[in-house]
């Protein structure tokens, strides 16, 4: 959905450093470095996995005028073409979303995008990185408080048209603000004790983004904000497992220690990039996990009407589809990528359209 598509699921979605494909529907590589992201990548880098996991797994390459990109596509592979400056799972504004819509899609895209690449792009310390995100979390407040003037004058136009969207479409900042949180996380957190931890990691960088995408398109219930949170979670580890080579190489580790333990694999091994069949265990179960969450999530691709809907569909079926391609690969990601290509994207639309009330049999045929 962020366009259903703001979706992995953060560009770590998407894109830590090399590929980003960060959330997720959105999952979820190719920027150096960062998903998710419904979801998405996602939205990280990390953030833009999940955010636009959120959004959904979809990979998106481009300004925020761009067209939905099948999620985890290597080259500049879309449905329609669409320049490319990053690789993400976050499409935004696809021609699947009502044009209304577009101009708030695009403004939340741009400062989730922003945001992502303060935390995340160049070679800046840490500190610089957090000097900036703070600037930015006070132009969010005055955004938020209803102004459209920036503090910092840093971001010109972002927080205008930001702030308009926020008044227009009446957005919950508060979901605005949890996706700050992640980024600025992302500088100073690059371990993770158990899936606690990492579960809150992804309500904040993955989840909002698919709640943002449903306060758009008027849908409220309890069930389809807990359904919608577990497609960007899905698709924000989606793309953790898919970049874990890309992850690890860059002294980032999303795979929880209790689960690393509990298969006797070393966290040094696995910075270290060595391979094996524990290792190959390890992601095998947690791969499991995410297919359960998006399974467990699927059921709302019938609650969302419209174009939106199908799109939403893509989105889970292109998370779907990259842990196929890590199965392909015997879960051996610590050193090789899983991408998708145009046969992908066929079987993608051929299971979107086949997606029924009852997800069990093409959820069975995607195992």
């Amino acid at each position: 959905m962020i366009t259903f598509c703001l979706t992995l699921l953060k560009e770590r979605t998407g894109a830590r450093g090399g590929t980003r494909t960060r959330t997720p529907l959105l999952a979820s590589g190719p920027k150096p470095g960062a998903s998710t992201n419904f979801a998405t990548r996602a939205f990280r880098s990390d953030r833009r996995r999940a955010l636009l996991a959120s959004g959904a797994l979809a990979t998106f390459r481009g300004k925020p005028e761009s067209l939905t990109v099948p999620c985890g596509c290597d080259g500049p592979y879309t449905i329609l073409r669409v320049s490319i400056d990053h690789y993400e799972n976050f499409p935004v504004a696809s021609w699947l979303c009502p044009p209304r819509l577009r101009p708030a899609i695009a403004s939340i895209y741009h400062f989730a995008r922003t945001a992502d690449d303060l935390a995340d792009e160049g070679d800046a310390a840490p500190d610089e990185r957090l000097h900036s995100l703070s600037l930015f979390r006070a132009d969010l407040d005055v955004a938020a408080s209803g102004s459209g003037a920036s503090i910092s004058g840093r971001w010109p136009g972002l927080f205008e048209r930001l702030a308009s969207t926020i008044r227009s479409q009446h957005l919950p900042t508060g979901l605005l603000f949890d996706l700050l949180s992640a980024f600025e996380q992302d500088v100073v957190k690059h371990r993770y004790a158990n899936r606690a931890e990492l579960l809150d990691y992804c309500s904040r960088s993955a989840n909002p983004v698919g709640r943002l995408l449903l306060h758009l398109y008027r849908v409220d219930d309890a069930a389809s904000l807990r359904r919608s949170d577990a497609i960007c979670t899905a698709l924000q580890l989606i793309n953790f497992w898919q970049d874990l080579s890309v992850d690890c190489s860059r002294d980032r580790l999303y795979v929880p220690s209790d689960d690393a333990t509990a298969h006797d694999v070393a966290i040094d091994d696995l910075l270290q990039r060595r391979d094996g069949p524990a290792v190959h265990a390890l992601v095998a179960e947690l791969c499991a996990w995410a297919r359960e969450l998006m399974i467990e999530g699927s059921p709302l691709v019938h609650r969302v009407s419209g174009r939106a809907g199908w799109e939403l569909r893509l989105v889970v079926q292109g998370g779907l589809r990259v842990l196929d391609r890590i199965d392909d690969l015997r879960y051996a990601t610590l050193t090789q990528r899983p991408t998708l290509g145009k046969l992908d994207v066929a079987v993608m639309l051929t299971r979107a359209i086949a997606m029924r009330r009852r997800p069990a049999a093409w959820s069975q045929a995607t195992a």
